[in-house]
């Protein structure tokens, strides 16, 4: 099954994303991917991304990640809600206040 996924690239603190096509069993860390669909700039929140081939790439059947999804939501590429991306095994402040509230 194919991934539409970031990877990482950039130097030590200064993180960008790569957005590319993968085998969902290669590594994000791997560099093995077929096709370079868009980048990602955390520090500026600069989402660039090939709207025709990601559409095309999931026409056949390739899924995007959670976080790629939520970008794509943004975009208004896909219909539909954000999915949560955040970690389930360390809870978050708001899942404490949540539960010192109950």
């Amino acid at each position: 099954m194919l991934a539409i996924r970031l990877q990482r690239i950039g130097r030590k603190n200064e993180a960008h994303f790569r957005v590319v096509l993968t085998d969902h069993k290669n590594s994000a860390k791997s560099g093995k991917f077929q096709e370079i669909l868009g980048s990602y700039n955390p520090k500026s929140g600069e989402v660039l991304l090939k709207e025709d081939r990601i559409k095309h790439w999931i026409a056949n059947g390739a899924r995007p990640s959670p976080t790629l999804h939520n970008f794509m939501v943004h975009k208004k590429m896909v219909e539909g809600k954000k999915k949560n991306v955040l970690s389930k095994k360390a809870p978050t402040k708001k899942r404490k206040e949540l539960k010192a509230a109950k």
